[in-house]
């Protein structure tokens, strides 16, 4: 009989800085990849905007350990969780004036 290893818990990271805006979107969640030779250089593997795994440097992230339920929510759902949307400064307001 053969043992498996271990599975490891899903591990999350919120993006606090970016310098590939196409690729990481600050405020964002990303799922943490294990990577062991990553992690001693100070890089985190994580699955960016385009749904690659992808080495980051670690301060572009705050590691956060959410509840199993929202983990396998996380998990189930395809990625870009969100996407920023540009504002557009200067737009007209919703409210169209009525015509008499």
């Amino acid at each position: 009989m053969t043992t498996k290893p271990p599975k490891q818990a899903s591990r999350f990271a919120i993006c606090v800085d970016t310098d590939a805006p196409d690729l990481l979107t600050p405020r964002m969640v990303y799922q943490v990849q294990p990577d062991e030779s990553a992690a001693k250089s100070d890089y985190l593997r994580v699955i960016d905007n385009e749904g690659e795994d992808y080495l980051y440097p670690a301060k572009y992230f705050v590691l956060v350990n959410f509840p199993q339920q929202v983990k396998r929510v996380l998990i189930g759902t395809k990625l870009p969780l969100i996407r920023s949307v540009p504002s557009r400064r200067g737009r007209s307001t919703l409210k169209q004036k009525q015509s008499p």
